[in-house]
């Protein structure tokens, strides 16, 4: 089990390098978070959810997405209370304080997706979530030090040094943890290290001596990272690229399913631009992008409190492209209705008005994969649904795509120039998103999924270099 010493210092990389390099020697290998939060999804064949790194993981590893790869994913609705997700369906939406007094009760979930992956592999290799000193959360714990005590486990501590600070906080780690979980945690290495590693060999030691832990290694900044799906929005560069086609997408406070940008991002014919909370939509943009959100509403209030609402007429007056996907599809219409208060109050409220749509909110969730055709270029599309609600109108004469069995999606304004559609990842596509280009006289050749293989493979090389992976297997095997 890889845990770390805070969030967002590398861990979710480190176990897709690590999957894809033991791979790569010929074993079969499985990814494990017991619990992880994020409204970056990724849709399981079965029609479940589960995070968007471990969907990374999965295809590092070379196999297809299980829900038992995530068992608990949290998915925050507003800043104290999150949707639940057990094993790929709905469990509840529970405030935080609630879930903190019944995350227990959902060990023995966890336990049983791990031993399904246990029993389909020859070595899982699990992540932990934030850290294991967060020792105010440890009561009830599934995601680092009660799963791994749970489930026996060997732990290696992964401390960031980009971040400033790392003895401390490595040290720091092992003088807060029990007696009995510092023992669990076997060996430690040090993430995203700028300059000569064997700068920090001094520190190395300190850290060896202070904590009686075995150190792995320190492994060097991988600069093709930023270009490997991002699962957290706090991971999400503000521009890319420098191609002639200019994206622009509002991060919104709610933003959801954001892997819908990932290729744009590596894509050489387009500049991705995300712009947060406090500026202005920029004039020069050929299209404003409106994301999926985990609170259609809120985040559409949210968008008009920014001002971006104002930026986006006068966008689209200048002649702008406006693309909706799911919650930003939702948005473009004239009304989102929420007759059973699932976002908050029941009632309707006015939308953006570009598109003659009308959205209603329901409890049934819709979560499937999805393939068709994109309506104006006849380009194959494929992708998942995952969305509450349903959306109709005079619009949806004139859908974005076909799915394979016939029936349309979408909608598109008189004019062509505003689009919505439930569908995300469709940029995956290569075929898909070298047509859209090409409408706006761009060309795009990027193979993406070769692409992102290719960033795994030299993911895995780069650990090779500066891990101790012998070691690291030795451990796993011993467990």
């Amino acid at each position: 089990m890889i845990q770390g010493t805070g969030s967002n210092v590398g861990k979710s990389l480190i176990v897709a390098g690590l999957c894809r390099l033991f791979a790569n020697r010929g074993m079969t290998v499985a990814p494990f978070k017991p619990q992880n939060m994020s409204n970056n999804a990724a849709v399981t064949a079965d029609g479940g959810e589960i995070g968007r790194a471990q969907a990374l993981q999965a295809m590092a590893c070379r196999r297809p997405l299980s829900v038992h790869m995530n068992p608990v994913l949290l998915k925050p609705e507003t800043d104290t209370g999150a949707q639940v997700i057990v094993q790929g369906k709905r469990f509840g939406t529970m405030r935080a304080r609630e879930y903190g007094t019944r995350k227990a009760e959902l060990l023995p979930k966890v336990l049983e997706s791990f031993s399904h992956l246990a029993a389909t592999a020859d070595l899982v290799i699990v992540e932990g979530a934030g850290s294991p000193a967060e020792i105010n959360l440890r009561a009830g714990d599934i995601a680092n030090m009660g799963f791994a005590e749970a489930a026996d486990l060997p732990v290696i501590l992964c401390g960031d040094i980009d971040r400033g600070g790392v003895i401390a906080s490595v040290v720091g780690t092992h003088a807060v943890l029990e007696a009995a979980e510092r023992a669990r945690i076997k060996a430690f290495f040090i993430n995203r290290f700028r300059g000569d590693p064997s700068l920090f060999d001094a520190g190395m030691q300190e850290i060896v001596t202070r904590t009686g832990w075995t150190g792995l290694g320190v492994v060097p900044w991988f600069a093709q990272a930023g270009l490997l799906p991002a699962e957290d929005a706090l991971g999400l560069a503000d521009g890319i690229g420098n191609g002639p086609l200019k994206v622009v997408v509002p991060v919104l406070a709610r933003i959801a399913n954001f892997d819908d940008l990932d290729p744009l991002r590596v894509e050489p014919g387009v500049t991705l631009e995300l712009v947060h909370a406090g500026r202005p939509l920029p004039a020069d943009a050929d299209v404003v992008l409106l994301p999926g959100s985990k609170s259609t509403i809120g985040d559409l209030a949210y968008l008009r409190a920014q001002g971006w609402d104002i930026d986006l007429k006068a966008h689209h007056r200048r002649g702008g492209h406006i693309l909706g996907l799911c919650g930003g599809y939702q948005m473009l219409g004239r009304t989102i209705s929420d007759p059973h208060g699932i976002e908050g109050a029941a009632g309707t409220v006015e939308g953006l008005g570009y598109l003659d749509v009308e959205t209603v909110l329901s409890p049934d969730k819709r979560v499937v994969e999805a393939a068709g055709t994109h309506r104006l270029s006849g380009a194959a599309v494929t992708g998942y649904e995952i969305h509450l609600g349903r959306t109709s109108g005079p619009d949806c004469a004139r859908p974005f795509l076909t799915f394979a069995d016939g029936s349309p999606d979408g909608a598109t304004s008189a004019d062509g120039r505003v689009t919505g559609t439930y569908l995300h990842g469709l940029f995956t596509g290569d075929a898909f998103r070298a047509a859209w280009a090409r409408g706006f006289g761009v060309a795009a050749a990027t193979a993406y999924d070769a692409t992102i293989d290719r960033i795994l493979d030299e993911l895995a090389d780069h650990l090779a270099r500066h891990l101790d992976t012998d070691l690291i297997l030795g451990l796993a095997q011993r467990a």
